[in-house]
């Protein structure tokens, strides 16, 4: 008795040093004022990035979206954290740290107000069958896509990428960068994240095509929403370049 409950321990403690071990991820999207990408890009090439590092924030990937609204204003980016309580500390950090705030001053006076609004950022998990987290292959177009589930649908769907959908999107030239879970309420209820790669996007669009033709996909679809539709609404699909400064494979 003594020998199984002191193994039952070991066990325990084991998941949670794990669970204390495990990165977290941050997702930030800055809008810039018309005319102002250029300098937020020479501040994240310049100091941003490196003062980062410094209080132990890992500069993962960087990325211009291409199409839409957000071509030429926008900058997605995503660092690593060793723990939420790690981030939150950093981010103390580097607000307070006098370079940075050097930095910020300086480029106030440079260029005046550079985003238009406040940074989205939004904190992850890995799912359990995500890639390891790496960065950006330099020739490689990513896709950035957030699915939004009907209430009580998420843990179907990723289990429909954990059994399906990933060996799908390989056997169609696409690869997954990671794919996420929100932490925080109410994005953790009801969406996930992740990142393609394409050779380009005439390739994503191939991609995509075959991968909605093909017969496997069409089963394990038809299986996963016998009960009902998983998604609530159109996936969001932002298509994005890895900027010049981002770290890359």
């Amino acid at each position: 008795m003594r020998m199984l409950l002191a193994a039952l321990i070991a066990v325990l403690t084991a998941q949670v040093t794990f669970a204390a071990d495990t990165p977290v991820y941050e997702l930030r999207i800055y809008t810039c004022e018309p005319g102002k990408l250029e300098a937020l890009d020479s501040r994240f090439r310049d100091h941003t990035m490196r003062i980062f590092e410094k209080h132990g924030m890992k500069n993962v990937g960087y990325w211009h979206p291409i199409e839409g609204d957000m071509a030429g204003n926008t900058l997605v980016y995503v660092l690593e954290h060793a723990s939420r309580d790690a981030a939150k500390a950093s981010w103390d950090a580097f607000r307070n740290d006098p370079e940075w705030k050097k930095v910020a001053a300086e480029s106030r006076e440079a260029h005046g107000k550079i985003l238009a609004k406040s940074p989205e950022s939004v904190y992850f998990a890995t799912t359990d069958y995500s890639p390891v987290v790496a960065a950006p292959h330099a020739d490689k177009l990513a896709e950035l896509r957030i699915y939004t589930t009907h209430e009580g649908k998420l843990d179907a769907l990723h289990a429909r990428f954990r059994d399906h959908t990933d060996a799908i999107f390989k056997t169609h030239g696409m690869q997954a960068l990671a794919y996420w879970k929100p932490l925080d309420a109410p994005k953790s209820e009801n969406v996930m994240y992740y990142i393609l790669e394409h050779a380009d996007r005439d390739a994503s669009k191939a991609s995509w095509k075959a991968f909605g033709s093909d017969p496997v996909w069409k089963a394990a679809f038809a299986e996963s929403t016998k009960d009902g539709r998983l998604l609530s609404e159109r996936p969001v699909a932002i298509f994005m370049k890895p900027t010049d400064y981002s770290p890359k494979q």
